[in-house]
């Protein structure tokens, strides 16, 4: 049996949820993973089953179930150097004085009541972003120390840790979206995180292609790398150009659509991530978890791409293969028939 397909609703968080829930079916998803802004799920308000048991009731009606709920902007200010940007993105509550030290400690309690939450809407995935105090030292000019690297990481497992002591309370695993700007954002720097925080194993990855193409990193790879880690899978492509451009992978400060950028976020099957290679490598690891559609282009309607993104996963998604295609040859294995 093919995977379920959801619709990844962060992105239609100016919709409520009954309305988001309505279009997803109609657009032809089998489910919705759940934003944590909006209307879509309240984490304070999910401390409280019969609130989980009413999203669920939603989801029920139009024929739709949910298998993760995602608290990427929260977990953004966990680790991150707070700043004006981050007062648009949380909630005012999270925001509050909008001293930094304070923001960080109130966004990591929002994340902790995020694995409560998740556990009383009975899914057990939170898929999120941990932020990073070390991102604006990526170009290393000037020099930065081995030792500023290591003091990013140590910061990441010291605010980390105990937030994932609370999701092994819950019995729920926190998922990364290895992500420019996160504290893992290629193979290597996934790699650091997970051994900054002991390779514990409420800690894993919310898989997305898109975030790793573009920059030259083996997004293949990564599925085969982390196999035990892959807790969640978001289907998200991405454009990048066969030939040199104005502004190069750092996008220089362009906005997305403007023409002289080297990567753009398309509309699933119109970029240039090679879906069957991740598909037979999901198959290779056995993950069996939602295939959850991430739509982004900002050169289409969404609506029709998101209908056009649910079609296209059924169609490029397959289960494995039980036997061995050759396996009709064997005389012994005709002989059983």
């Amino acid at each position: 049996m093919a995977r379920p397909v959801t619709l990844f609703t962060g992105q239609w968080a100016d919709l409520t949820f009954e309305t988001v829930a309505q279009k997803a079916k109609s657009f032809g998803y089998d489910g919705l993973e759940l934003a944590c802004w909006g209307d879509h799920f309240d984490v304070n308000k999910a401390q409280d089953k019969a609130y989980c048991d009413d999203r669920k009731a939603i989801l029920a009606r139009h024929g739709l179930k949910t298998w993760s709920i995602s608290t990427h902007l929260v977990g953004q200010a966990v680790c991150d150097n707070i700043d004006e940007r981050h007062k648009s993105i949380l909630p005012p509550h999270v925001w509050g004085n909008g001293k930094p030290d304070d923001v960080k400690k109130r966004a990591a309690d929002e994340v902790i009541k995020a694995a409560y939450a998740a556990k009383n809407l009975g899914v057990s995935v939170v898929n999120g972003f941990t932020g990073s105090k070390i991102w604006s030292l990526l170009y290393s000019f000037p020099p930065v120390s081995p030792a500023q690297i290591e003091d990013g990481f140590a910061d990441f497992a010291a605010r980390w840790n105990p937030i994932l002591d609370e999701f092994k309370r819950c019995k729920v695993k926190f998922a990364l979206e290895v992500h420019p700007t996160e504290i893992a954002f290629d193979i290597v720097s996934a790699e650091r995180a997970l051994q900054a925080i002991g390779n514990r194993p409420e800690f894993g990855f919310n898989y997305d292609p898109s975030h790793l193409g573009y920059q030259g990193v083996d997004y293949v790879g990564f599925i085969r790398k982390f196999a035990k880690r892959i807790y969640h899978v978001h289907m998200k492509d991405v454009y990048w150009s066969s030939t040199p451009t104005e502004a190069g992978v750092f996008g220089g400060h362009t906005n997305f659509g403007d023409p002289r950028r080297f990567w753009e976020f398309r509309s699933l099957g119109r970029g240039s991530i090679n879906f069957e290679r991740i598909i037979r490598a999901l198959n290779d690891i056995n993950y069996q978890g939602p295939l959850s559609v991430e739509w982004e282009d900002i050169g289409m309607d969404r609506e029709h791409g998101a209908a056009e993104a649910a079609a296209f996963v059924k169609k490029v998604d397959f289960a494995p293969s039980k036997v061995a295609f050759d396996a009709a040859f064997d005389k012994k294995a005709q002989a059983k028939k």
